[in-house]
């Protein structure tokens, strides 16, 4: 078993609670000796903070770095810059990893010379306490060294495979040949980031083995039920991630092969925000949506990026809706000076 190799793993830190605990000693019971691990204390105000210091006084290999609070994708970042590894990682601070999580991704990593090395996960309830695999093993299994498109491609096509960055290990050097960082105050920012880091890694292996357990609760970002303002505000995270995947399609169409389910992410994306607007319960806050879908380019993404009947269908059928449920007495610019009362 190969044990060389170092590899920085890099915790983002907010007010985890007792939950930190937890994840502290599935880490430092990790069985890959050359570890180091970087937690980044985005401004903490509750006792998560306090046992990060102890962790960092007990264990030699652990870092604590504190900031003001400024998010989560600025915490990677910090510890990006922080990070001595020949690989780095990312955990969030109210997850578990595997004992054997670091030591099988390191090794194939190593073994095969990667850029990234990627596992399955085990989502969990944190109420119920059910747990799934986030990728059934009917719709992928574990594969051979692939370039990063084309295994972005597959899992994309398996339609379950998610944007997350803590199923997986990276090449710190790829990542600074490519300026590779993550986009401060966005939500989901690893829908970006992962597309782009595939986009550039030339060795890719994926195990099916689940590793890493991601735990769902009612404060979890996705979970959070918004109406109004805040479901507002929310869905621009989105509107932003169908232009930012639409400009890495078109950076990147002279470098790589852009595959349609490159072009067909942007249009699902999209459609998560109309699925959110149909939900939403305030009239005039629905028609804001409507006209920023519009305004934006949005809807002109969704249009363009379709390379399926199934989604030319759905694309289709959504037309129709926002034909129907827009407001045609009033511009979409002048919807927007009514909702802050200008006229």
């Amino acid at each position: 078993m190969i044990h060389s190799g170092k590899l920085s793993v890099i915790i983002p830190l907010y007010n985890a609670g007792e939950a930190f605990a937890a994840c502290m000693e599935s880490l430092v019971a990790q069985r890959w000796a050359a570890l180091e691990i970087i937690i980044v204390n985005d401004g903490s105000t509750d006792c998560s903070v306090g046992i990060a210091q102890q962790y960092a006084e007990k264990y030699p290999h652990i870092r604590l770095i504190t900031q003001a609070n400024a998010g989560a994708s600025v915490a990677r970042n910090r510890g990006m810059k922080e990070a001595t590894g020949e690989y780095v990682a990312f955990v969030d601070a109210d997850d578990l990893t595997y004992p054997g999580m670091y030591e099988t991704l390191m090794t194939m990593a190593l073994q095969d010379d990667l850029d990234v090395a990627q596992c399955n996960a085990d989502w969990c309830d944190s109420e119920t306490g059910h747990s799934w695999k986030s990728i059934p093993l009917d719709r992928l299994r574990s594969t051979d060294v692939l370039t990063g498109p084309d295994w972005l491609r597959m899992a994309l096509a398996s339609r379950r495979w998610t944007h997350v960055v803590w199923m997986g290990v990276y090449r710190r050097q790829m990542l600074e040949a490519c300026g590779l960082t993550f986009v401060p105050g966005l939500h989901h920012q690893d829908i970006v980031w992962s597309t782009e880091c595939m986009f550039n890694a030339r060795r890719v292996r994926y195990t099916e083995e689940s590793l890493y357990k991601y735990f769902l609760h009612d404060a979890s970002v996705s979970r959070l039920k918004r109406q109004g303002e805040k479901n507002l505000a929310y869905q621009r995270h989105y509107i932003k991630i169908t232009r930012l995947l639409d400009k890495l399609n078109r950076d990147y169409a002279d470098r790589i092969p852009i595959y349609p389910e490159f072009r067909q992410q942007i249009t699902y994306e999209a459609l998560r925000v109309f699925h959110s607007l149909r939900k939403e319960p305030d009239t005039l806050t629905q028609q804001r949506m409507i006209a920023e879908v519009f305004t934006s380019g949005m809807f002109r993404r969704m249009l363009t990026n379709v390379r399926s009947v199934k989604l030319a269908y759905q694309a289709l059928l959504w037309s129709l809706r926002l034909y129907k449920w827009r407001d045609k007495t009033l511009s979409h610019h002048r919807i927007a000076r009514r909702a802050l009362k200008l006229g």
